[in-house]
């Protein structure tokens, strides 16, 4: 089939690649200058296990035993963005489906990462740090969940994480650690960057600086910024993330999604002895410290409000003070910083939507939040699966692009 992905982030470039693979001819449209320049360009870089992810479960205290994590009301957040928050707050998330498919999604994107041989800066295992016996007893349920479920999680004690990761300072408030052996992480954008190249060279069109105005009715096509006729494709895959919503609004398809801002700072190295081998989590702060190649990337903070609101300096600070507090001197903070703040695209649900969208050749794969980068290469493959008619090879139930 003659296919449109509108998005070139990693979900748009993932789903080109599957899509590519099963021998459909694809073009790709996307109205920045570069793939991976939006949600996917600064992210923490965490792939599975999904849910220890912070923002992945923010809101949802029946499962945290705790209080919900903080969306804070940034410039420009008003009352549509509180309705969303209200509704957050009260969705149920889809805890069996999203971690299968973000395991899943690890192993396709590991095994399509030894396939072409990128070199995406990636690591594996992750530290989940905790403070105090208060803040591993807010997680506890979730961490059994992960277990039962076949997660592997290994309590190890302070001085056996010291040995895994030697930056980790020796006077941090360390109470207790939990190992996540299968977990992985790597730099989103340079991944994306990579496999758009070679998909570029194998024949599949990139069309950059290129906004879609809006979905054709039938039959299935794109309206194009200064294009004064339709473009006509077989399908249509919605990969747009925040600009989804006022794509399909004109259809009659209503999804509710905001935009829920967080913060990066990425850092190049100090001292390579002080600084982290692989990925830790501050669970008390919900804040993420990774190593990618020369670089440390922290992450963290969660708002809603305008695109164009100034970055929040306390929240800067926190990621400041956690990356000190755990590996000092292994970042340097001054100088040629990186400092992102970046759009998740989110859900009430936390899950993104995935599938047939119930318009006629229009197939949704959009809405990831804080996972995009966990589940792009799974979303993809499944979403392939979908248009092709085979039955995907992970559960779905509490994704379907419909339940809204």
């Amino acid at each position: 089939m003659k296919i449109a992905i509108v998005g070139a982030g990693i979900i748009g470039v993932t789903t080109a690649y599957e899509l590519a693979h099963d021998g459909h001819e694809v073009t790709v449209l996307e109205q920045r200058s570069a793939a991976a320049e939006e949600a996917s360009f600064a992210n923490a870089g965490l792939l599975a296990p999904y849910l220890t992810t912070p923002c992945a479960l923010a809101g949802k205290a029946g499962l945290l035993g705790g209080t919900p994590a903080g969306i804070r009301m940034a410039q420009g957040a008003g009352l549509k963005e509180l309705a969303w928050l209200w509704r957050w707050r009260r969705s149920q998330t889809p805890l069996a489906a999203l971690e299968g498919l973000a395991r899943y999604s690890r192993q396709r994107t590991l095994d399509l990462a030894a396939r072409h041989e990128l070199d995406f800066e990636s690591n594996t295992a992750r530290l989940v740090l905790f403070r105090s016996a208060k803040d591993r007893a807010q997680l506890q349920p979730l961490l059994d969940w992960l277990r039962e479920s076949g997660t592997p999680v290994q309590d190890i004690s302070p001085d056996n994480a010291r040995q895994l990761e030697p930056g980790l300072s020796p006077e941090a408030p360390l109470d207790s650690v939990v190992l996540l052996p299968s977990a992985a992480s790597g730099n989103c954008r340079l991944f994306a960057q990579m496999l758009r190249q070679g998909m570029q060279s194998a024949g599949v069109q990139f069309a950059f600086n290129t906004p879609v105005t809006a979905l054709s009715s039938e039959p299935t096509g794109l309206w194009l910024q200064g294009e004064p006729d339709v473009r006509r494709f077989d399908a249509v895959v919605l990969c747009a993330g925040a600009a989804s919503p006022a794509l399909l609004r004109p259809r009659g398809l209503k999804l509710p999604m905001a935009s829920v801002f967080g913060y990066s700072v990425s850092a190049p190295l100090r001292e390579a002895t002080h600084a982290p081998l692989t990925s830790a989590i501050d669970a008390q702060q919900q804040i993420t410290i990774t190593r990618q190649g020369q670089r440390i990337r922290i992450a963290g903070g969660a708002e809603v409000g305008s695109p164009q609101a100034p970055h929040h300096h306390a929240t800067l600070q926190k990621l400041y003070r956690a990356v000190n507090d755990w590996f000092p001197g292994g970042a340097q903070l001054s100088g040629s910083l990186q400092i992102w703040r970046g759009a998740r695209p989110t859900l009430p649900d936390g899950a993104p939507a995935l599938g047939n969208s119930g318009l006629p050749g229009i197939w949704l794969n959009t809405g990831h939040g804080a996972g995009g980068w966990a589940l792009a290469c799974g979303s993809a493959r499944v979403l392939a699966d979908l248009i092709g008619q085979r039955t995907p090879e992970v559960n779905l139930q509490g994704l379907e692009a419909q339940r809204f």
